[in-house]
């Protein structure tokens, strides 16, 4: 069994509730989306085969309990299945950035999962499967990339008609880099008493956009 891998490295956690902590994060190749403000289009092709057993011990070598499963689109590979759930048999404590796009029932109930509706101006809203949000347990997130008023307007709905704020332990809202200003992001959070939590993307923060970071 293998996995085509775009990198593994170890990096600080630059969004959702884990944000700050060291985190070994395992990139994965490949996406069927193409939203307009996608900042890992170098995971969309190339990549590396790994069997299993390569992918385990390089995330061993880094040293560190908490993984981050990401892309590109992980679950667009069956195989990751697996590799969830070996991780989490091996005490580590995983989380799964997904696109909100494909199935997550079948991810080990142990993983915390990170779905990313898209919104409009993602260009891909049209591919989120709502049917996710019935799975969604107190340890997932689910997370907006905001680029204007009306992608804001539009998650906000969302936020309402699908009681995501019941059903995720957390909903996150990002201003999309370069595209929204974070102080009318939050002016916007603030004045609506919107419940969910603002987040800015850590790792940019401190290294900028790099591959690898």
């Amino acid at each position: 069994m293998s996995l085509r891998i775009t990198e593994i490295f170890a990096s600080i956690q630059g969004e959702t509730t884990f944000s700050g902590l060291p985190t070994t994060f395992v990139r994965l190749t490949g996406c069927p989306l193409r939203c307009t403000y996608c900042d890992t289009e170098y995971a969309f092709h190339g990549g590396e085969r790994m069997t299993m057993d390569a992918v385990l011990e390089t995330v061993a070598t880094h040293g560190l309990n908490a993984v981050c499963v990401t892309g590109g689109e992980p679950l667009a590979q069956p195989e990751v299945h697996t590799l969830l759930t070996v991780l989490c048999d091996r005490g580590y404590r995983v989380s799964l950035e997904t696109s909100g796009a494909l199935d997550i029932a079948a991810v080990d109930e142990r993983v915390a999962r990170i779905v990313d509706f898209k919104t409009p101006a993602s260009g891909e809203s049209s591919r989120n499967l709502w049917s996710n949000v019935r799975y969604l347990r107190s340890r997932d997130e689910v997370k907006f990339v905001v680029c204007d008023r009306e992608d804001y307007d539009w998650a906000r709905f969302k936020i309402d008609e699908h009681e995501l704020s019941r059903r995720a332990g957390e909903v996150l809202l990002s201003p999309s880099a370069d595209a929204l200003a974070p102080a009318d992001l939050a002016a916007w959070i603030v004045e609506d008493r919107l419940p969910v939590r603002m987040q800015l993307q850590l790792h940019k923060v401190i290294w900028g956009n790099e591959p690898g970071r």
